[in-house]
């Protein structure tokens, strides 16, 4: 049986051939290791290193590689935080020509850690208040996708800082399955699972005496499943919003935004009792909302005010009649954002007289004017026309601002 090496790179294979492939993973000499700290794991991982990248190494049956590989794929083509697959290589032979265990090779998540590394001092509970937050929220993400992981675990995770919060990835696809999507009963089970095994490796930290003393192993694995039901209810409820409370729909959105999600989609369907209204979410990369506003509206905006001006075009299409996601005879969006850019995003920033704007672009009037609808449709409980917006901004808020910018004298 000849060497063989998959990859999802054409350079990998040459960089990969470097690699002592026929030695067991145990015996790798220190020459070709990197010293990172490891996580628990039924089967033997190394970190090495392929050209410039620093790469981790397992060890596994060939089935299960192949199967992990492809599921590790599949989750970076959805965009699912996991590690990134590079190669499966089979064929091994020793020295003596004894076969050897195949090898499924990943990139190593620069700047995470696993979370025994992490409890090497005591962590505080606050901290691993936002270490359970961090994982409940891949889950979600996971079963939004259809994916059933069937091993939920501290040990299965990756863990990296995020702006004073952390980020979670996966690290081990193997007991994983992806479905179109699941059921209620998939989804518990892999809940359970994680509460389970969440408790137990708590547990094993506190006969370490690694654990603070005030953490309880069997809350915490409970606080999961209560994290995990919020944001799921959250993410995926169908609400019914009385007539003529457009308010509501954005207090929803901003709902989404701050647990990190943004709407991917939203749809409105009118009936006797209300407007039904439901979201698709979906976490995006830096940036994302400025390519896709510049890309649909041709206006070039910060990311911030990109993602305001988003949901308020969101928002408007889906009170157009035109507007059909999915069907053929139904406007694109295109040409939708290209009618609320000459129907309603320049009209309003005209409105406001330009030797009242100072520094501000358009872009961040407009950003300006939605906060301030926002505010008077809350106080008013009802939605308020953007003309109204206009007049009320132009007379209270913009002297205001104008007062405070300007230079007082020594």
């Amino acid at each position: 049986m000849a060497l063989h090496i998959s990859a999802t790179n054409p350079e990998h294979p040459a960089l990969l051939l470097e690699l002592p492939w026929d030695l067991p993973l145990e015996e790798w000499p220190e020459e070709y290791l990197v010293p990172l700290p490891r996580g628990i794991s039924r089967h033997v991982v190394r970190y090495s290193r392929a050209g410039d990248e620093v790469i981790a190494v397992k060890e596994l049956a060939e089935r299960p590689a192949l199967r992990e590989y492809q599921l590790l794929r599949d989750l970076d083509r959805i965009g699912i935080p996991a590690v990134d697959p590079l190669a499966v290589v089979t064929g091994r032979l020793d020295a003596n020509g004894v076969p050897l265990e195949c090898v499924l090779v990943t990139r190593h998540l620069g700047g995470s850690m696993p979370y025994r590394s992490m409890f090497e001092t005591t962590m505080r509970p606050a901290t691993m208040h936002r270490l359970m937050d961090a994982l409940a929220v891949l889950l979600v993400r996971l079963h939004l996708a259809g994916f059933a992981w069937g091993d939920c675990s501290l040990s299965n995770t990756l863990f990296r800082r995020d702006a004073g919060a952390y980020a979670a990835y996966l690290v081990d696809a193997e007991t994983g399955d992806l479905h179109p999507r699941l059921s209620d009963g998939q989804r518990e089970y892999d809940l359970d699972l994680a509460r389970v095994n969440i408790s137990g490796e708590l547990l094993d930290l506190e006969a370490s005496g690694a654990l603070h003393p005030s953490v309880d192993p069997i809350e915490f694995g409970m606080e999961i499943c209560a994290r995990y039901r919020s944001l799921w209810d959250e993410l995926t409820r169908t609400s019914v919003y009385p007539a003529g409370k457009y308010h509501y729909i954005e207090h929803r959105i901003r709902r989404l935004n701050d647990l990190g999600f943004d709407v991917a989609e939203m749809q409105i369907e009118h009936a006797s009792n209300g407007d039904t209204v439901s979201f698709v979410p979906k976490v995006v990369d830096a940036g994302h909302h400025q390519r896709q506003l510049l890309r649909l509206t041709g206006l070039d905006t910060e990311e911030n005010q990109a993602r305001r001006l988003l949901n308020d075009l969101e928002s408007w299409m889906a009170t157009q009649d035109d507007y059909a996601p999915g069907d053929p005879l139904g406007a694109r969006p295109e040409v939708l954002a290209h009618r609320w850019v000459r129907e309603v995003f320049r009209p309003t920033v005209r409105a406001v007289p330009p030797e009242l704007r100072g520094a501000m672009d358009p872009a961040e009037i407009y950003h300006q004017l939605l906060e301030h609808r926002w505010y008077m449709s809350e106080r008013a409980q009802q939605d308020i026309a953007i003309e109204t917006v206009v007049e009320d901004y132009i007379t209270n808020i913009l002297p205001k601002a104008r007062k405070t910018l300007q230079p007082t004298a020594d």
